[in-house]
């Protein structure tokens, strides 16, 4: 099973993932309001802004303060916490 580093020690299974997506757009937004109403969003920011949103295959979808880039292993080393 391979898995992505999403930030502070949490991994998501690559293949359970469908997409990456930033959290800045009004459609993004609306799917995490939805999320958080029927109980399927799971935070993994600890505090920190959220800077990409994921979405799996089960309608889970996760808030992590690390860029796609990061997530995605594309980021030019740059570290995502600073």
């Amino acid at each position: 099973m391979n898995v992505v580093d999403i930030g502070y020690s949490c991994y998501v299974s690559t293949n359970k993932i469908v997409a990456i997506a930033a959290p800045d757009s009004s459609p993004i937004k609306r799917i995490i309001q939805e999320a958080r109403d029927r109980g399927s969003l799971i935070d993994c920011t600890f505090g920190k802004k959220n800077k990409s949103v994921i979405i799996t295959v089960s309608d889970h979808v996760i808030l992590s303060s690390r860029t796609a880039e990061y997530i995605l292993g594309t980021e030019k080393g740059e570290n995502a916490d600073e």
